[in-house]
């Protein structure tokens, strides 16, 4: 059903969870953030995260970037553990805040990743400049964050990540704090930029509209505990535009993402 360049179903896999369980501890009691959690993501996959506030969608993201350990259960990033897939630099993260160095320009902040692996990075297939074209900043190099509207700093946000090569690029609400309109436009920009390089993506956001927009399937996340309610398949065309929420199909989608999200 899907109009896609490769099928998810059939392509070899990037990340592999089964029985994922995290736990958090304090001084008074232990929290379970997410139970249960069991996912394939293929190779080239575009999968975004929907779920309420507390279903475990960011805690799930740095379980795969080995920022935090499972409790329980086994995942594998591209055939390897988390930690080994993350020294091997194949994983890029985009957070919501930006985050850029003040005192560094749009190309200096994207450098940085190389500077501090000191050699040890692999080469990419694109420079830091080219990789700031590819988002759309061309002419933007040596503006510093201050000269930056919010919109671009997240661009410069994703050209960092992606200096290093990764093959799997997580992003938790990385268009969340922007208005509307550049919202739209780096939705459009993102799957652009999938497209061109071959990437796995891993996208969470509170938007419906968004994680129909972007995404080949929509995993819907349940809170307390953080579990998978059910994985949506998007089946609208693969070469889309903003004009595509407007048909009957997008339509329908969003209302069953809805619908499930009222369950969770």
């Amino acid at each position: 059903m899907l109009a896609t360049q490769s099928n998810p179903a059939r392509a070899p896999l990037s990340i592999s969870c089964r029985d994922i369980n995290v736990r958090f501890f304090t001084d008074r009691r232990s929290t379970t953030a997410i139970a249960g959690l069991s996912l394939d993501v293929a190779s080239g996959e575009f999968l975004t995260l929907l779920g309420p506030s507390g279903c475990g969608k960011s805690t799930f993201l740095r379980v795969v970037a080995d920022l935090v350990k499972p409790s329980r259960g086994e995942i594998r990033v591209l055939d390897a553990a988390p930690q080994v897939a993350r020294a091997r630099r194949d994983i890029g993260f985009v957070f919501q805040d930006a985050a850029l160095l003040p005192w560094r320009t749009a190309l200096q902040n994207v450098e940085l990743p190389l500077e501090v692996a000191n050699g040890r990075a692999r080469a990419g297939r694109a420079t830091p400049r080219e990789l700031l074209e590819l988002v759309g900043l061309k002419g933007r190099e040596d503006a510093f964050p201050h000269e930056m509207s919010g919109g671009m700093r997240q661009r410069v946000a994703i050209a960092r990540a992606l200096v290093s090569d990764p093959k799997v690029l997580l992003m938790d609400e990385p268009f969340g704090a922007l208005d509307e309109i550049t919202r739209d436009r780096l939705n459009e920009e993102l799957r652009r930029v999938w497209r061109e390089m071959g990437l796995t993506i891993l996208f969470v956001t509170h938007s419906i509209h968004e994680a129909a927009f972007l995404g080949q399937r929509v995993l819907l996340l349940a809170a307390n505990p953080g579990r998978v309610k059910e994985i949506v398949p998007v089946t609208l065309p693969e070469d889309r535009t903003l004009d595509i929420r407007e048909t009957p199909e997008f339509v329908q989608l969003s209302a069953h993402l809805r619908r499930v999200l009222e369950t969770c």
